[in-house]
């Protein structure tokens, strides 16, 4: 069952409604000290409690978007009261890091954030929602933890807050999807369940088709098929479209979508292969952000298209040193048969520029565990041939707090791929890997086409929290794509 977001209202200040509210009331306070109406009745209803606590030497350590508890207030009906500090002019940052802070305490409770006369709200809405995610599918009982409370917001301009909070909320939708997806146990997430719970995005108007391998086959995708040859389980390639702008070219995006990496052959170590079932996602980020776009009606082309394959090693499993042509027509000696993803992307991007000819063309991986030695889980790696288009990204990346890093592209690192036998080898060699592998891709990029590689194998998913994440998927990308649509490649 997909996860579903918890609802929040937005409704007019109420102060008489605060003493007799159950679970937990959140009220806002800015470093200064200065209390809003409602944050007036809270503390006089405490008999001066938050006063005191303002007037403390432990106030003037707390950072804005940080929260402190007053548990078990006496003159009021809620178990805590939770005091939100945040400058007045306090930035979309410190109202995500709020929201999120009251996530983490509210567990299963009510909540109402008495919000007053505070500027975004829908913000602190988003990153309330964003935090308040479980992944709890495959867990008999129930979850005493689960969000299960209602989240109400009373503030000065609730339409306005509700309408600001929509597409907000769209985006998280996506996020969402995109968790579960990259959560979920491979025998779960097979290629073809991922296939289908793509397919059923077609309720939200995208058009959604389906490619078997017998399609595949047809096409040409040689690479691609011999990566998922080993398995069972049937590759595929997904392409979603949302065709919400004009007449333009669209903005392509392609995910690596390995539902479960073994390494092949070249069989990985045991300890934390079972983490590989996260290497799917690049396609799980393609599928959020087409699930986002579709959700808020965005007004621009933009065509989603994923490989999902299983690597497996068996009788039938692609072995080192074999020889596979690519359905652009180069040959590639396969020396390592766990540098698998670049295989499945360089089929599907040369898909998507012979039959989209698009504008701009993103493929997303969880691609190399050296990108994670570069850059550790701060950053997701980038690698562009296209200034314009990569700075565009950045920039949006940035504006969502999205790590990204601008990666190195050049010749010598290409010549890293000679292979005596066929046009390029799958690896260059310990050195350089990510850069390697971002070579590897580039050869299948047309010369008029403005591309980036990012490398979000260090992002994607991650053993300890992040500012809008449990441990676990993230989600990362979705907000930062999500943004650049809305900047380069929406219509006003």
């Amino acid at each position: 069952m997909p996860t579903t977001l918890t609802p929040v209202s937005f409704t007019a200040t109420d102060i008489d409604a605060i003493a007799q509210a159950t679970g937990r009331v959140a009220v806002v306070v800015d470093p200064e000290g200065r209390m809003g109406q409602s944050a007036r009745r809270v503390n006089r209803l405490t008999k001066g409690a938050v006063k005191r606590f303002v007037d403390s030497d432990g106030f003037a350590k707390v950072k804005a978007g940080q929260v402190t508890t007053l548990a078990w207030p006496v003159g009021m009906e809620a178990q805590a009261v939770d005091i939100l500090c945040l400058p007045r002019a306090h930035s979309v940052e410190e109202a995500r890091k709020g929201g999120a802070a009251l996530a983490k305490l509210r567990g299963s409770k009510d909540l109402l954030l008495a919000a007053d006369g505070t500027r975004r709200v829908a913000e602190i809405a988003f990153g309330l929602v964003a935090r308040d995610y479980t992944f709890d599918d495959h867990k008999s009982g129930d979850d005493e933890n689960a969000a299960s409370g209602a989240v109400t917001i009373t503030c000065s301009q609730p339409e306005a807050a509700q309408e600001t909070a929509a597409p907000l909320m769209a985006v998280a939708e996506g996020m969402f999807f995109t968790r579960d997806l990259v959560n979920a146990p491979a025998n779960v997430l097979t290629t073809t369940e991922f296939a289908a719970q793509l397919k059923a995005l077609s309720s939200l108007g995208l058009k959604v088709e389906v490619l078997d391998e017998d399609d595949l086959a047809k096409l040409g995708m040689r690479t691609l098929l011999s990566v998922g040859q080993g398995s069972d389980s049937p590759s595929k390639v997904v392409v979603m479209q949302w065709n919400g702008g004009g007449d333009e070219a669209p903005l392509a995006l392609v995910g690596k979508g390995v539902v479960f990496d073994t390494g092949g052959i070249s069989l990985k170590p045991a300890g934390g292969m079972e983490d590989m079932t996260m290497d799917m996602g690049g396609a799980g980020v393609v599928a959020g952000v087409m699930k986002t776009l579709a959700t808020r009606k965005a007004k621009a082309n933009v065509v989603g298209l994923v490989g999902l394959v299983e690597n497996m090693p068996s009788g039938n499993a692609t072995r080192p040193g074999d020889v596979v042509k690519s359905m652009k027509g180069d040959t590639v000696e396969i020396i390592n048969t766990d540098a698998e993803g670049r295989l499945v992307l360089c089929d599907v991007m040369w898909y998507a520029q012979d039959r989209f000819a698009p504008a701009g063309m993103i493929d997303l991986a969880t691609l190399t565990g050296a990108i994670i030695i570069g850059l550790g889980h701060e950053n997701a790696g980038a690698f562009s041939n296209n200034d314009a288009l990569c700075n565009g990204f950045l920039k949006a990346a940035a504006a969502e707090n999205e790590g990204a890093w601008r990666m190195p592209l050049g010749q010598a690192y290409d010549d890293m791929l000679k292979s005596r036998i066929a046009d390029m080898k799958n690896i260059g060699g310990r050195a350089a890997g990510s850069v390697t592998a971002a070579q590897f891709l580039q050869r299948f990029v047309k010369d008029e086409t403005p591309w980036i590689h990012l490398d979000i194998a260090g992002v994607a998913f991650v053993k300890s929290d992040t500012p809008l994440a449990p441990k676990g998927a993230t989600g990362w990308g979705v907000m930062a794509l999500n943004r650049l649509v809305a900047d380069k490649f929406e219509a006003e």
